[in-house]
């Protein structure tokens, strides 16, 4: 085992051959949107990241499926139909599932990968001084509960999708192809010296920012102002359109973060929002962080730099204005 739960990776990872490793994880939830193939693409869209997340290349899938006894089989194929959509453009074969009978519908994927045991990325290894870029906007759990209440605007509901539906393939595929090994001795070989990687998921940006600043033995300090954030996930904040996920991310972890005069009440709340399908959380070099954000926002990737390492200190996580 290269890669286990001990330091909360996105991502467990086994070693097969000196050559090969398996990159393993699963992920099912309930429909955040009304239209079914949406929901699908979006259920497969977030059970991929965690592979992309640990620099591996999704291989195959198994389907996860509860689904009422009595519910609507089309609106189940188009499920299935959005999850394969996303799949297929991943290169992601899917081999089968399982399915049982739920009243509530769930839907997600577990996904087998592969990465080179030398190139594993994991959230353990952030060094200070490294910068830290993040791929996505905020926003997703805030829109989603709007949402679910009815009341989120066209616009909102169409930037949330489009973030959710959004693969991480891109941006991993473009850290791994030009990434330079971390013991890079000479500033003149090609690419980019990655510590840490991580998806921003469930536990919003704070609670995964904490893992690996827990497993790097670190601190990490965020600019507020950089953070990016979706279209009307401000709005949902100030309406009160708080999901229960960003409640209890904020009770679990907000004892570790300092906040500096300046930051705005809603960023703070927003910072715990637990996102589905979110974006890449980098730890690199600070001689490479200009050129890996330059070529991710060359290859479609809206990539920001949000904050930087430093030693480890108390608080754990600092946000500045």
């Amino acid at each position: 085992m290269l890669v286990g739960f001990d330091h909360a990776d996105d991502a467990g990872v086994y070693l097969l051959t000196p050559e090969t490793a398996l990159v393993q994880t699963v992920d099912f939830f309930t429909p955040i949107v009304d239209d079914p193939y949406t929901f699908g693409q979006i259920a497969a869209t977030n059970a991929l990241s965690d592979v992309y997340a640990m620099g591996g290349k999704p291989l195959t899938s198994l389907a996860l499926v509860c689904f009422p006894e009595k519910g609507d089989l089309e609106v189940l194929e188009r499920i299935l139909a959005g999850g394969l959509s996303k799949m297929i453009e991943a290169g992601c074969t899917v081999v089968g599932g399982h399915s049982i009978r739920d009243e509530e519908t769930k839907f997600g994927y577990s996904v087998t990968g592969l990465v080179h045991p030398r190139r594993v990325l994991a959230n353990q290894g952030a060094h200070p001084g490294d910068r830290l870029l993040f791929t996505k906007a905020l926003g997703t759990g805030v829109i989603s509960t709007a949402i679910k209440k009815g009341v989120a605007e066209q616009a909102w509901i169409d930037a949330a999708v489009k973030s959710m539906t959004t693969l991480n393939q891109a941006a991993a595929e473009l850290i791994t192809s030009a990434r330079a090994e971390p013991e890079r001795a000479d500033a003149g070989r090609p690419g980019w010296v990655i510590h840490a990687l991580t998806d921003v998921t469930g536990f919003g940006l704070i609670g995964h920012a904490r893992e690996m600043a827990l497993a790097s033995d670190v601190s990490l300090v965020f600019q507020s102002a950089r953070i990016p954030v979706l279209e009307g996930a401000l709005d949902c904040v100030h309406a009160g359109h708080i999901p229960g996920g960003l409640k209890a991310n904020r009770e679990f972890a907000e004892c570790l973060v300092g906040y500096e005069s300046g930051v705005p009440e809603e960023v703070k709340t927003l910072l715990f929002d637990p996102q589905t399908a979110g974006g890449l959380l980098i730890s690199v070099a600070a001689d490479d962080s200009e050129a890996l954000r330059r070529a991710l926002q060359a290859g479609g990737v809206p990539a920001v730099e949000i904050g930087q390492v430093i030693g480890r200190t108390k608080p754990l996580i600092r946000i500045t204005p």
